[in-house]
Order: structure tokens, then sequence, then C-alpha cells
């Protein structure tokens, strides 16, 4: 079991339980809160791993807890959830940061390999050994850089992960705003230099 924490936030008590429950079966510390501003509260003291939140919430919601959290300079990634999710959410939700997006009702298994890639990342020494933007990567922006740096197109990659090209797209432009590249050509030359 990993020392960092997953902190759950959904206002659905429902939801909250069976994530709790989910998290428990899997081995993983975790802290709930009914709503984002519960969590924002902590402040500093919030302990270090991961953030699940739902994006529709009453008062602050998923991605206004999302924007906070960044401009707190708060060092967890955040997994995004909802039950409405859209192409223009999903991009709206990676362009302020979120580490990953997950439609309900997903997988129990999939959410899990979700939370320990996340609280990995959180690691200090995640990326020990690999370049810092590398370490921040969220699985499927992985599958994409791979894509990518086989030579993939738009399409190859969405038909390869079954998601759609505009989908592909968005992973592909929050890749080269981590890897801090302008250009596909940039960002295929530092994967390959990853090891992809």
């Amino acid at each position: 079991m990993s020392d960092r924490l997953v902190h759950v936030v959904d206002d659905d008590d429902a939801m909250r339980e069976s994530l709790s429950f989910l998290l428990d079966v899997g081995g993983h510390a975790h802290r709930t809160y009914p709503q984002a501003q519960a969590l924002l509260d902590r402040g500093s003291d919030l302990e270090p791993g991961c953030i699940v939140t739902d994006v529709r919430m009453p008062g602050l919601s998923g991605l206004d807890l999302l924007r906070r959290i960044r401009t707190l300079e708060l060092p967890h990634p955040v997994i995004i959830i909802t039950g409405h999710a859209d192409v223009s959410m999903a991009v709206e939700a990676m362009k302020a940061g979120a580490w990953d997006f997950l439609e309900k009702p997903f997988d129990d298994k999939a959410f899990l390999r979700l939370v320990e890639a996340a609280l990995a990342v959180s690691a200090p020494a995640a990326s020990a050994g690999a370049p810092e933007w590398l370490g921040r990567l969220s699985p499927r922006e992985r599958d994409v850089l791979a894509g990518v740096a086989a030579g993939q197109s738009n399409k190859e990659i969405a038909r390869d992960l079954q998601i759609s090209a505009r989908t592909v797209e968005v992973y592909r432009a929050n890749l080269m705003t981590k890897a801090g590249v302008r250009t596909l050509s940039d960002l295929m030359r530092l994967a390959l230099a990853a090891g992809y």
C-alpha cells in the first residue's frame, strides 16, 4: 500500500461510498470530501497523493476545483470523473491541467489502474532516470505518445486506442504542452530520446 492518499471529492453520497469501497479493496488509503471547498480548506495540510473529483457538483465544480488546485500549485494529479462526458468537457478539463478524464460508468479495475498510475506519478521518485515531463503523463497520454513516436496519424492512433481522432488531438496538444515543445517533430524527437 502506498503512503500517499487518494482524495475523493463527490457530492453524491452513494458514489463517494462506492469509490471508498473500491479504494479499500484496492488497498489504497483515502479521504473523502462531500464538496470541493472541503478539500481546498485543507490547504497546505493536504496529504501527498492524487485527487479524484466529479465534474458536476453544487458550488465549486470539479473544473473549478482543478483550476484552484493549479493556482495553488498543489502537485496532486487530478482525475476528473463524470457521468456527462462530452468532447468539449474533456478538452476543457485537459486544458485546465487534468491528469486524466474518466466517464461513468467505468470499469472498477480500470479505475484502480488509473489511480495507481496517478499515485506513482505523484511520488517524487516516479520520474527518476526519465525526463521530468514524462513522469507527468497519464496512461492515455503515454499511449498517444507511443503512437506519435511510431509515426502514426491521429486517425491511426484513434483506431488503435478506440477513441475519436479529436480526442487524440487533445491528448497530443496536452503532450506538447507538458513536453514544452511547439512542433510535432520536436515531440517525436523527445519521445524517441525517452525510449519510445
